[in-house]
């Protein structure tokens, strides 16, 4: 009974910070949905293909960044966790010299193989070689300069400060706006006026979450002393954590350039498309992850497993209704969103985006399978199994293509694969971190699953009943979150989450 108030504060603090985060997300949503509309326009099909490809590249070592930010977040949350400032001070400067490290690995690989991969290999029209260059290694120093952020940010989402970071996050998607416009207007080749604007965009908002840092916890502020055994052990969690983002990373990234390879710039434009609007439906979900993981962690740390159990479960739900509602309306309309959004765009880039999405579902449903595994420490088997399984969306793909398949079989791939990913992940998960699996399937998936269908059932039958018109996308998006709200009522909530959110209704 004793647990009962405490654990009530942390569902409330969850709370706020979800609805404080979608405040974010939704002023980040209006301005990118502008910025990336311009973008397009102004760089034009062949120059947003060769972005797309060519950063692809550098991207491939983003698996790194969110490898070692999420051991950076567990170490960090763990040492709040155990109350212990001396040592979440050691914690800190580890951190940064574990990513120093890092990014000097990185910035070899991409100057060496990146570069020679890019010359030799990449399908890229000859006129725009000396532009993709550009492109190469300005994203490189993008990339190094949020690996070398990393520590600041993770502190701040350790600490739950989520204000400074949706107002930091704002403040970056403003910037990327004004990109946008500086683009449109330049003279001068606008893919390197674009690299190079985004280098100067990377370099204030971090500094922005770096200052933040300094002023608010003293664990961030020097002097940093590294130790060699934490070290030694945070490099092997994130080599484990490693295989986790590289088996997801290849199977993105990796499938695009083999687009390029088999299909050209055009390709890669379309699913660059697609994985824009991927982008945007990915903030919905990780702001509910935000506000949900560093709870996860320290009820599991702190032995209170049964809360952390529930926050799994109310995690995978959450996740998915959130990713089912933002799904419906492409899948009737793709084709009249994209052009309301966009205009013209690559004749596949609809059909893409339907799948694109789809593959997000199943990849980000079971999410806190991954927090819980690391909360606990024993990563090892997860990892191990998990990625092994996900690897093989890649090989697959590649013989296909090989075959003379189409594009879309890299989709197909990737989705049958991280169906039976899930499955290997909420066995290990109930080995290593002891998840009951009948209560993840009873309170976890069941009722995520159930109103997904009967929404997805209830629409289903729009475009046999209206024109492809614009006013059609709005009355699926409107009926299927109405039908997707009644089955969430009905099937989905708890009594104490309805009794909460009564509560809270009754109160505006």
């Amino acid at each position: 009974m004793a647990d009962k108030p405490v654990i009530s504060e942390n569902s409330r603090r969850i709370a706020r910070n979800t609805v404080l985060l979608y405040f974010r997300m939704g002023v980040m949503m209006v301005i990118g949905l502008f910025t990336y509309r311009i973008i397009l326009r102004a760089l034009g099909v062949t120059d947003y293909g060769v972005y797309s490809a060519v950063g692809g590249v550098v991207t491939l070592f983003m698996l790194v960044m969110n490898t070692v930010a999420g051991a950076i977040s567990r170490y960090i949350t763990v040492g709040l966790g155990k109350g212990d400032p001396q040592r979440l001070k050691v914690i800190f400067g580890t951190s940064l010299v574990v990513m120093a490290a890092f990014c000097l690995a990185i910035a070899l690989l991409t100057e060496t193989v990146g570069l020679w991969y890019l010359n030799h290999k990449m399908v890229i029209p000859l006129e725009r070689m000396g532009a993709a260059a550009v492109v190469l290694h300005t994203s490189l120093l993008v990339l190094i300069i949020n690996l070398m952020s990393i520590p600041f940010t993770a502190d701040i989402n350790a600490h739950e400060h989520m204000g400074a970071y949706a107002w930091i996050s704002i403040l970056e998607a403003v910037l990327k706006l004004a990109v946008a416009a500086v683009v449109w207007f330049a003279s001068a080749d606008k893919l390197v006026v674009y690299a190079w604007m985004l280098v100067a965009v990377a370099l204030v908002s971090r500094a922005a979450y770096a200052a933040y840092a300094l002023r608010k916890f003293p664990e961030s502020r020097g002097p940093w002393k590294a130790e060699k055994a934490l070290v030694r052990e945070m490099g092997v969690f994130a080599g484990w954590n490693f295989m986790g983002s590289g088996a997801y990373m290849l199977n993105t990234q990796g499938i695009n350039q083999l687009m390029n390879l088999f299909f050209g710039v055009g390709m890669n434009a379309a699913r660059g498309v697609a994985d824009k609007v991927e982008q945007v439906v990915r903030q919905f979900a990780t702001n509910i992850a935000l506000a949900l993981n560093p709870a996860l962690t320290k009820a599991y740390v702190s032995d209170n497993k049964e809360y952390a159990f529930d926050l799994v479960c109310k995690g995978s739900k959450y996740y998915f209704w959130v990713l089912w509602v933002l799904f419906v309306p492409f899948f009737t309309d793709a084709d009249t969103i994209l052009r309301l959004w966009l205009g013209e765009v690559p004749p596949e880039a609809a059909f893409f985006t339907k799948l694109t999405l789809l593959c997000f579902v199943v990849d980000f449903t079971p999410a806190t399978l991954n927090v819980l595994v690391q909360a606990s420490g024993r990563i090892k088997r997860y990892y191990l199994w998990t990625s092994l399984v996900a690897s093989l969306a890649f090989p697959i793909t590649y013989v296909s293509y090989k075959l003379g398949a189409a594009a879309w079989t890299g989709y197909a791939a990737f989705f049958g694969i991280y169906l039976v990913k899930t499955v290997v992940m909420i066995w290990v998960a109930h080995q290593e971190a002891g998840l009951p699996i009948d209560k993840y399937w009873k309170e976890g998936l069941w009722p995520a699953l159930c109103p997904g269908l009967m929404t997805l059932l209830t629409i289903s039958f729009i475009p046999g009943l209206f024109p492809a018109e614009w006013w059609r996308f709005l009355v699926s998006a409107a009926l299927g979150t109405v039908v997707m709200a009644v089955a969430v009522w009905n099937y989905g909530l708890t009594k104490g989450e309805k009794a909460y959110a009564l509560s809270k209704l009754k109160r505006v």
